[in-house]
């Protein structure tokens, strides 16, 4: 058997005895299974760390790093964003700054410098957990530290962070969305199912996100902030993502009072972010062009 489909084999025996144990415990001890649970919905995969640490070997950002509620934030500069009109660009969930690399050639060819950023506990950033109002923070704080932005794009959470932060000191010209997430609730709604945890514990779920964080979980859906932002907005959503559905994506679309709607096909929630197509008319957004 070859190592793929042991590491396979080990991942679904993972998935299923966290289900067991669920199961079991949202019945026989439902306040350390919501614990635990918060803990995990808070964590983001070490995937982030692993290929932020491979990919700072070959980038030609210059890296720097920025506190952030006694966080050290690590962010990534190509060009000069004191000089040069910039493009800030936000991961999602699990993901890191320097998935942005093949974007920032594209805008350094256009005039235009680049920052990017690890959220909290992703990539080369300090912490352990993180959730949209952590992303939120450290959206506003990157942006403020730079200074307004000739525009911003934005992938899954990432978009939702952005949606939340634009105003709050710090300000973008021109908006890019890739496949957004728009429903908080919705997600923790997913992830239970995915886990098996007790349809009655979600609202105790939500409390304890809220706990720490400060922030109620219906506070963050996009229905309150995207009605209220008056940028230029490109929503790009793929019909068949299966992590953020297209509903989403169209929902923002019919929230933003200044915004476009672009569906792809097959590219799904990661692919679409790098899809040459999706590239060219995001960057083609932000210079200017509106689509009509």
């Amino acid at each position: 058997m070859k190592p793929a489909r042991r590491f396979g084999a080990r991942t679904v025996a993972t998935l299923l005895g966290i289900r067991f144990a669920y199961r079991f415990g949202s019945r026989l001890a439902p306040g350390r299974t919501v614990a635990h649970a918060a803990r995990v919905f808070q964590t983001p995969l070490p995937s982030s760390r692993e290929r932020a640490a491979q990919a700072l070997a070959t980038t030609t950002a210059r890296r720097e790093t920025i506190n952030v509620g006694g966080e050290q934030i690590a962010t990534y500069v190509w060009g000069d964003p004191t000089t040069q009109p910039y493009i800030l660009l936000a991961h999602g969930w699990s993901s890191m700054g320097l998935r942005w690399q093949s974007w920032a050639a594209q805008l350094l060819a256009r005039g235009w410098a680049a920052v990017a950023f690890d959220q909290p506990a992703h990539g080369h950033s300090g912490g352990t957990l993180c959730t949209l109002p952590d992303f939120v923070r450290t959206v506003t704080a990157v942006g403020r530290h730079y200074g307004d932005a000739e525009g911003v794009v934005a992938h899954s959470l990432g978009g939702a962070a952005v949606t939340l932060a634009l105003g709050d000191g710090w300000t973008a010209k021109r908006v890019v969305l890739i496949a957004p997430a728009a429903d908080p609730e919705a997600a923790t709604s997913r992830f239970a199912r995915f886990v098996r945890l007790a349809s009655h514990l979600r609202g105790p779920l939500h409390d304890t996100l809220s706990r720490r964080t400060g922030v109620a979980i219906g506070d963050l859906h996009i229905r309150h902030h995207a009605p209220n932002r008056t940028q230029p907005a490109m929503i790009i959503h793929d019909f068949f993502d299966r992590d953020v559905p297209v509903e989403e994506g169209e929902l923002y679309a019919n929230l933003w009072p200044n915004s476009i709607l672009l569906r792809t096909r097959r590219l799904g929630h990661r692919r679409i972010v790098d899809d040459e197509a999706v590239q060219t008319a995001a960057l083609t957004f932000l210079s200017g062009v509106d689509f009509g």
